[in-house]
Parts: C-alpha cells; sequence; structure tokens
C-alpha cells in the first residue's frame, strides 16, 4: 500500500489523477444540471449512488469478494457515505438553481469549514494565516452570493450547506487514508443507495425517460464514480497540502463548461469572488506546505457528488 510522502514531493502521478478527477466531477456536474430541469433530485442522487454501488460490486466482487464488505472502519466508512450523500443532495439541488459556476466556488468554500472544524474536532491550533484564509475565503463567497443579487436565495444555502457536508466527509476521508480505496469506494455508493431506495416510492416522476436522458443518467453516474476513484489514488500517493492547489483547475472548467453548455459567463462581481476563493486556497495550500504541516489542516478540495 502506498505511503504519503513529504508535503515537499509532489508525484505527477497524483497530479495527473486530482486533474482527471475534477474534470469528471466538472462534466459530471454540467450534465446533472441539465437532468435536474426534468428530473427530481432524489431520483438523480438515487441513480448515481445506485451505479457506484453496482459497477463497484461486479468490479470488485469476483476478486475482492467478502474482503470488499470487511472492513476494521465499517462504522466510519458507513458515517462518510452518509455524509457525502447529504453534500451530494444538497449541491445538486443548488445546481437546480445556481449557475454552474457560482454553485462550484460556493462549494469551493470547503476548506474553510475544514479549517474550522479541525479546531474543534482535531484540536487543531488556529493560526493568523489560517485565520486570514477563513476570512479572505468568505470575503470571495460574499462577492458571489452578495446582497441584493439574484443569486441570493435558498440555493446558495443549499451549496454552502453542501460545503459543510463535504468538509466533515474530507476529514473522515483523511482518516480512512490506510483503508483499501476500493472498499471506500464502495461502502459510499452502498450508503448512498441503501439510503436513497428509502426515498423512492414517495417519489412523483415520469416513467417514460427518452433513451438519450438515460444515456445523460448513465454518462452522469459513470464520470462521477470514475472522479471519486481517480481521488482516492491521488491522496494516496500525495498528501492533500501538495495536491489542493491543482484541484482549484475544477472552477476553471465549471466556467467554461457553464458558458458552453449554458451559454451563461460569470459576471465580474462573481468571476472576482471566483478569484478570491481560489487565491485564498492557493495561498493557504503554500504556506501550509512550507510549515510542513499536516494535509487535513489546509482542507481538501470538494468532489461534490
Amino acid at each position: 500500500m502506498s505511503t504519503l510522502r513529504s508535503p515537499g514531493h509532489v508525484p505527477l502521478s497524483a497530479v495527473l489523477l486530482v486533474v482527471s478527477a475534477v474534470a469528471c466531477f466538472a462534466t459530471s456536474d454540467a450534465i446533472v444540471k441539465f437532468l435536474t430541469q426534468r428530473y427530481p433530485v432524489p431520483l438523480l442522487v438515487f441513480t448515481r449512488f445506485g451505479l457506484q454501488a453496482l459497477a463497484t460490486f461486479v468490479w470488485l466482487a469476483p476478486t475482492l469478494r467478502w474482503g470488499l464488505w470487511r472492513t476494521p472502519q465499517r462504522g466510519l466508512q458507513i458515517l462518510r457515505g452518509t455524509v457525502l450523500l447529504g453534500s451530494s443532495l444538497c449541491f445538486v439541488n443548488a445546481l437546480h438553481w445556481l449557475p454552474l459556476a457560482d454553485a462550484t466556488a460556493i462549494n469551493f468554500t470547503t476548506p474553510i469549514l475544514v479549517v474550522l472544524l479541525s479546531v474543534g474536532l482535531l484540536k487543531e491550533r488556529m493560526t493568523r494565516s489560517r485565520w486570514a484564509f477563513v476570512a479572505v475565503g468568505f470575503a470571495g463567497m460574499l462577492l458571489i452570493v452578495r446582497p441584493g443579487a439574484s443569486i441570493l436565495h435558498g440555493a446558495a444555502l443549499l451549496a454552502l450547506g453542501s460545503a459543510g457536508f463535504y468538509a466533515a466527509f474530507q476529514i473522515l476521508t483523511r482518516k480512512l487514508r490506510a483503508a483499501d480505496p476500493r472498499v471506500t469506494l464502495f461502502y459510499s455508493g452502498l450508503c448512498g443507495t441503501v439510503l436513497m431506495t428509502l426515498l423512492l416510492p414517495f417519489l412523483d416522476y415520469r416513467a417514460d425517460m427518452p433513451w438519450a436522458h438515460v444515456a445523460l443518467v448513465v454518462t452522469f453516474g459513470a464520470v462521477a464514480t470514475f472522479g471519486h476513484f481517480l481521488f482516492i489514488l491521488a491522496f494516496r500517493h500525495a498528501p492533500a497540502s501538495a495536491l489542493t492547489p491543482f484541484t482549484y483547475v475544477q472552477l476553471m472548467w465549471a466556467v467554461v463548461l457553464g458558458w458552453l453548455v449554458y451559454g451563461y459567463f460569470p459576471d465580474g462581481y462573481s468571476l472576482t469572488g471566483i478569484a478570491v476563493i481560489a487565491a485564498s486556497g492557493l495561498l493557504l495550500a503554500w504556506h501550509e506546505r512550507r510549515r510542513g504541516q499536516g494535509a487535513v489542516a489546509t482542507g481538501e478540495p470538494p468532489a461534490v457528488d
């Protein structure tokens, strides 16, 4: 099993894995935004996790057998999967109303919340640089969700809620870093599928989904699942403090895809907010690497699915 290296060393393989993962996340977000205009969000989230659980089971069960279920940290695996489901439900609902780039940028406040949670849960010390990071990142979010703007409604709170869930998810992921990533991937899909199955009888949706939309749903689930697996692998090869800067490529892809697919390009305030959030995260990651501090304190990037 791979071990984490020093924060100063960033293997090219880990960088490529993270960049590929966030490309998958941006693509799946663009697809699901289209689908949320036509189908209930719980149905889409159920499909996404169901496909992940089915694909990983078919792929891994023949080789891992009962090892796919066995883990000494089953409670943490279930909790992690449940928290990821909460993040996914909030974010996909937010995508129904918000532009892709704005929703993604708000969700990138996750590292701010990871810093704050690390103080409360991991008893880490808040340095002046971390307080500055929190303040600057929050200011960037306010530039996107600004008073009087049309974007300021419940959907922005949903995106922020998704970031909160994902902050907890990041900390749990670090606690499970010694676990087999294949088992971790399977449990996240299994938890989401089981919990969402309980909601299906209460959904009102059309059964006559066109084949083109079926293909989009399958693509959405497959791309998101593949992205999560790449994400898990990347953080086994290098510390989060070293890889965090490369995850901000997702913001660029969200802007580009939102423009090409939906014809929306962020205004000056939103672009500034996106840049401020990315800059604050990058500067803190650089500072933490210089200090050689732990990966969790810097926060890990959102893979919001």
